[in-house]
């Protein structure tokens, strides 16, 4: 039988994807350890994996990966919350189901799958997780699978339900702010029903060349640094509040176009990144390398304030760069 098999390296997942037949359908799993609805999609995964006789070449293979502890992979597709799955052929993204969907997951799995080579009986799959979490000194029992790690706020990711948004840290509302919203108007608590016209390549290269100097140092980050939308946002994050660093930030959720053209115009295909002087440093890897070689990379643009984080008083607002 197929089995789930544990991937713990970026070289170890080049390696199994590089060795797979163009026609083998490879399932991967995005998970993290605190997340209790990943442990019931382990189980489902395991059982789904079981119903499958391995051939030669593979016809379908089961990868399992921790989404933070390998943010490379993570983020080359787009993880925001766990459970979950990526279904791909040949290099190919075939669907994505994030949550812990038993019967979705399996549904999804055996479409793609070829069909002469599908088991003859649909597996048993276990029920749905019911999650008991507590919120406010209160047992909260959800019928949903929905984890919550953070007491003190529920988060959700887009409109599933099921998922675990990976940006559960957040400071909570009575921590002083730490860096000057760069994300100009737009607010993703609602949809404008006027869509904003379209920028020419030339203008908005200049915005973006505008914006990545607008502070000495800035963050294009998902979700702001109170609410971050992304576990490595979020960990990129706490690296400049515990280093006391002023910087800016521009929340690229809020903003298609600075999120697609700045991917083109930093030659950087991931967010976060980060900017210093106006030049790109990279994301959460590299800036760790930073500060693993030069403990003082970011000593120019400290400035501890009280806990020593950066103190409200000494962050700069750095103009504006488009409205």
């Amino acid at each position: 039988m197929s089995e789930l098999q544990e991937i713990t390296s970026q070289p170890s997942f080049t390696s199994h994807t590089s060795s797979l037949s163009p026609k083998t359908l490879l399932i991967v799993y995005f998970h993290a350890p605190w997340a209790a609805p990943c442990a019931q999609m382990r189980t489902v995964l395991d059982t789904l994996a079981s119903s499958y006789v391995p051939t030669d070449p593979a016809s379908i293979s089961f990868v399992s990966i921790d989404a933070e502890s390998l943010p490379e992979i993570s983020e080359s597709y787009d993880v925001t919350a766990v459970p979950f799955l990526v279904l791909q052929r040949g290099g190919k993204t075939l669907e994505t189901v994030s949550g812990s969907d038993a019967v979705k997951v399996r549904t999804a799995i055996e479409r793609h799958y070829s069909s002469g080579d599908a088991p003859d009986k649909k597996v048993s799959l276990p029920p749905k997780l019911e999650v008991t979490d507590k919120f406010d000194g209160e047992d909260v029992v959800s019928n949903d699978s929905t984890y919550h790690r953070a007491n003190n706020a529920h988060a959700t990711n887009g409109d599933s339900k099921d998922a675990k948004n990976l940006s559960s840290y957040a400071p909570s509302t009575s921590d002083p702010p730490t860096a000057p919203s760069m994300s100009g108007t737009a607010d993703l608590s609602s949809t404008s029903p006027n869509p904003l016209p379209e920028t020419s390549q030339e203008e908005l290269n200049a915005r973006l060349t505008s914006l990545v100097k607008a502070a000495p140092v800035m963050l294009f980050m998902k979700g702001t640094p109170s609410a971050p939308e992304c576990g490595f946002s979020r960990q990129l994050v706490s690296i400049l509040r515990e280093r006391g660093v002023r910087y800016g930030f521009f929340n690229i959720l809020a903003d298609e176009d600075v999120r697609q053209g700045l991917k083109t115009f930093a030659d950087w295909p991931t967010f976060p990144q980060l900017w210093v002087g106006g030049d790109l440093v990279g994301g959460l890897d590299i800036v760790k390398e930073e500060l693993d070689s030069d403990p003082g990379f970011f000593s120019e643009y400290s400035v501890k304030g009280t806990g020593g984080m950066a103190a409200p008083e000494a962050q700069k607002a750095p103009q504006t760069a488009n409205g």
